[in-house]
């Protein structure tokens, strides 16, 4: 059975917190929620079936227990209905003639059911004799040949999250069963398993890591905003295990409006703050730290200000879905976003809607993401395949790169290896190119059997290791570096030194600046 992993995203090393807490609930903690679930359901009453079990007495002297629609019942229709959907009899109601017949002897004859509990004798061993040399201890601590003597020590230092442990996450949906999986990740242990998981009231679609606490008590957090098809982003804390609810959300769910009698004009008792739509992106701003981004099928752009809980902006440039958005990772004002209407738009934050510059496509935009080698230059995927290079100071792209048959649903550059690019796509294949120099080649592609790529991720620690979310096969981390071509190409070039990174912010800050004025 196959569970799609939609979404994913890394948390640095040491980051998290050594040991997580838990919840604990109190009995009255546990009623309120009871009560606020119930009073969520309570529009939903009309719909609800209530099943009952009766025990009826046949013909034959034996009881037969069955389950029926009360409320079908009561009124006479939909008798015999089961909670499975198989019709079943109801109370009182006969059975056919042929469902009374018996199978015809001749027909069980070949398996003689009259001796079916006998046992055969195949010789003079006895079940005593071949035990009889077994020693049997009272403990496993006293079994020489048992070494695992207890798995609680495994389980705790499982349960404990390293310095050198990163995070990964995902959504993942099972059915109608939606949840966000928190992997643990150690490059040098090899190791790779589920630390802990928390339920999701929708389909989820895109997350963002993100640090800022609107707590004024805490300087910094370790939280994760989820979008989903809802337009309300939930924020959940990932230090605290078996979290039954977000730490706060954004936006509302739309309110429904009422008309007045007598008039034709609509009007409801507030205004919905937020979304209308599904949230189909994020983007965190790490300068502005209480700043977040949001697209969404309402073809709208929001910039959240989370100390507030409101939105700040409303962005409505695109005519279609927005799909994808990267903030710059160094300067604070600078937005991408790209749509259905096939376009991506340059936002300067400061002044949106007076300044901004609009590039135009072949296709859909799938993903947009910036080069942080080259402040001045961002990458954009499309619907047919194709992977456009563009400076934010021109109008025509640096390079055009026909990389997958299909959409492009992933676009990652290395953390720290310049000119390494790793795309994804619904082709079910995996490709990684070097586009040094703005001459993109391919080294290596892969066709990873998880069926079509939703997602990918590249770890901000280690360059080479990337995370993938297909239609399949779970969430899967691949280390790319032990691939000789990869070797290769990118083994011997130079890194991308973190420290420095914001000395880069200054030297492109007027050109960006200039670009969206012109």
């Amino acid at each position: 059975m196959s569970c799609p992993v939609t979404c994913a995203a890394w948390v640095r090393c040491g980051v998290a917190k050594e040991t997580p807490e838990k919840v604990q609930l109190s009995q009255e903690e546990l009623n309120d929620l009871i009560e606020e679930a119930q009073d969520r359901l309570g529009n939903m009453e009309r719909f609800e079936v209530v099943f009952v079990m009766h025990s009826v007495k046949l013909k034959d002297g034996n009881s037969k227990t069955i389950c029926y629609n009360q409320r079908d019942a009561a009124d006479g229709s939909g008798e015999g209905q089961m909670a499975s959907g198989v019709n079943v009899d109801a109370p009182g109601k006969a059975k056919s003639s042929h469902e009374n017949e018996d199978p015809p002897d001749d027909e069980l004859d070949e398996y003689d059911l009259e001796n079916y509990d006998e046992e055969e004798c195949t010789g003079d061993l006895k079940l005593g004799d071949s035990l009889a040399t077994l020693a049997v201890y009272g403990s496993n601590d006293n079994d020489p040949y048992i070494t695992l003597k207890t798995t609680d020590q495994y389980e705790e230092e499982d349960f404990l999250i390293k310095p050198t442990d990163n995070l990964v996450l995902c959504g993942r949906v099972d059915k109608d069963y939606c949840s966000l999986e928190v992997h643990v990740y150690n490059h040098e242990e090899n190791s790779f398993y589920v630390h802990h998981d928390i339920i999701l009231p929708a389909y989820p679609l895109s997350l963002e890591w993100l640090n800022f606490d609107p707590n004024p008590d805490e300087s910094v957090g370790n939280y994760v905003a989820v979008g989903n098809m809802t337009p309300v982003i939930d924020v959940w804390d990932l230090d605290v295990v078996e979290s039954l609810e977000p730490v706060f959300s954004l936006g509302g769910k739309k309110e429904k409006k009422k008309k007045k009698k007598g008039k034709k004009s609509l009007s409801s008792e507030e205004t919905v703050k937020g979304h209308t739509d599904a949230v189909l992106d994020l983007s965190w701003n790490k300068q502005s730290r209480n700043v977040l981004a949001s697209a969404s099928a309402d073809s709208t752009v929001i910039l959240w200000d989370m100390s507030v809980g409101k939105p700040a902006a409303s962005l409505m440039l695109h005519t279609d879905k927005v799909q994808t958005l990267q903030f710059h990772p160094f300067e604070t004002q600078t937005l991408i976003s790209g749509s259905y209407d096939k376009s991506a738009v340059l936002y300067d934050c400061r002044n949106p809607q007076d300044n901004h510059r609009v590039w135009r496509f072949s296709g859909q935009v799938e993903r947009v993401t910036w080069n942080h080698f080259s402040p001045c230059n961002f990458l954009v995927s499309t619907e047919d395949g194709f992977v456009y290079c563009l400076d934010a100071r021109s109008d025509k792209p640096l390079f055009t790169l026909k990389a997958h048959d299909e959409e492009v649903s992933g676009l990652q550059l290395s953390s720290q290896i310049k000119g390494c690019l790793v795309t994804s796509s619904a082709d079910k294949h995996v490709k990684i190119w070097d586009i040094l120099g703005d001459r993109p080649s391919l080294v290596h592609s892969r066709d990873m059997k998880m069926g079509v790529l939703f997602c990918s991720a590249c770890c901000p620690d280690l360059p080479f290791v990337f995370a993938f979310g297909g239609e399949r096969e779970g969430l899967r981390v691949w280390d790319i570096s032990k691939i000789s071509a990869v070797n290769e190409v990118f083994g011997n070039r130079e890194r991308l030194v973190l420290a420095n990174a914001n000395s880069v912010a200054s030297s492109s800050s007027n050109d960006l600046e200039t670009a969206m004025e012109s």
